[in-house]
């Protein structure tokens, strides 16, 4: 019998806040609700035949908790931290000991905001950064995970 593994499952992870697009300035984080985000990275996803699940919490504990067990249930991960980015020591160690490949977005421009906005835990742990594309940067950063993940 030839079983064949598939390397395609990536976690699209969005944290604190990403549950009030629609009711954040629009300048910044487009018109979509988060609902409608998930839709369009649902999306983009299948094009690329990439199978896609979906994780949110406001609570960073959690966050922690939920990339603690990605190693072996994903082979690649999509974050948008929202403002942890800037600060949590304690997801970057996370997603050091989860142990996949991942890329971090952004809908905002980072480096067009508050100079404490610009900087980034991840940085150096991460394929990519990408910031400043609204919906499209999620496009951009499963189709950097496709060519990451090893398969």
């Amino acid at each position: 019998m030839n079983v064949t593994t598939t390397h395609n499952r990536v976690e699209v992870m969005h944290g604190v806040n990403l549950d009030m697009l629609g009711k954040r300035p629009a300048e910044h984080y487009g018109n979509l609700g988060l609902d409608e985000l998930v839709t369009r990275v649902r999306r983009y996803a299948h094009e690329l035949d990439l199978e896609v699940r979906f994780y949110h919490t406001n609570h960073e504990g959690e966050f922690v908790e939920h990339l603690h067990r990605l190693r072996g249930l994903t082979d690649g991960a999509v974050l948008n931290l929202g403002a942890w980015t800037h600060y949590s020591w304690a997801i970057r160690d996370a997603l050091e000991i989860a142990a996949v490949p991942a890329v971090e977005v952004h809908l905002s421009d980072l480096s067009a905001r508050e100079e404490w906005r610009q900087r980034s835990v991840l940085e150096g742990l991460v394929v990519e950064s990408i910031s400043g594309k609204g919906p499209d940067g999620y496009r951009e950063a499963l189709t950097l995970l496709k060519r990451e993940i090893p398969g």
